[in-house]
């Protein structure tokens, strides 16, 4: 059974070593192989983008390694909804995640950690709906301002740019990203090929489902 580590602190002037410590002990004990590690330092949890943990994702698409351990749930992401996601796609690669110190288990073998798992992403659910429901009320507050004629001059939008409210959705090629991640690549080589940012191929392939396919790296062919 191949391991891989993922660890986490956020800010620069600490260090990883005592999670990293009681994991790879906890690998010995198990008689696992280490896979490798995933150290994101100075990384907030609540950043669904992290270079270790980008890196993490992509090869555990490629099933380099059959499970992931980090210490504690929240070392993985503070935000129960980035979590889930994140661990619906280890789930979709086929591949296990544990968090040590917590009794969190991805294995079907496991019904106490399970359900653990069960009662975390429904948490992440109300996050979810919490987070839409804030989402219309602000689109709907700057609707209104933009009509007042305040946007631009008492108010900006959060990117700076004050565009107008309802502006058409950039038009891109949804199948083709389907097609890019059922040959294998990564979210982050399908970003880059298409000129997206990786939320939206994420939030893509979530949407709708990749076809099965041999999966090879054709990296060069696309980029």
């Amino acid at each position: 059974m191949k391991a891989a580590i993922y660890a986490r602190v956020s800010t620069t002037d600490q260090n990883c070593e005592l999670q990293l410590t009681a994991l790879r002990e906890y690998i010995t004990r198990q008689g696992w192989e280490n896979a490798g590690e995933y150290v994101d330092t100075g990384w907030s949890g609540a950043k669904a983008s992290r270079p270790e943990l980008n890196r993490l994702m992509d090869d555990a698409g490629e099933r380099k390694f059959d499970l992931v351990i980090c210490w504690k749930l929240d070392r993985f992401g503070r935000s129960l909804l980035n979590c889930k996601t994140a661990l619906q796609q280890l789930q979709s690669n086929g591949v296990r995640f544990i968090a040590t110190s917590q009794n969190i288990d991805t294995d079907e073998s496991n019904p106490a950690a399970r359900f653990l798992l069960h009662m975390l992403m429904a948490a992440a659910e109300f996050e979810r709906e919490l987070i839409r429901e804030r989402a219309q009320a602000g689109l709907k507050r700057y609707g209104q301002d933009y009509r007042a004629g305040k946007v631009g001059k008492e108010v900006h939008s959060r990117s700076g740019k004050d565009l107008p409210p309802g502006r058409p959705k950039r038009v891109f090629d949804r199948q083709r990203v389907a097609e890019l991640r059922s040959q294998g690549h990564s979210y982050r080589q399908i970003a880059t090929a298409l000129d997206l940012g990786e939320g939206t191929v994420r939030r893509v392939l979530r949407a709708k489902p990749v076809a099965t396919a041999p999966r090879q790296n054709h990296t060069a062919g696309i980029l």
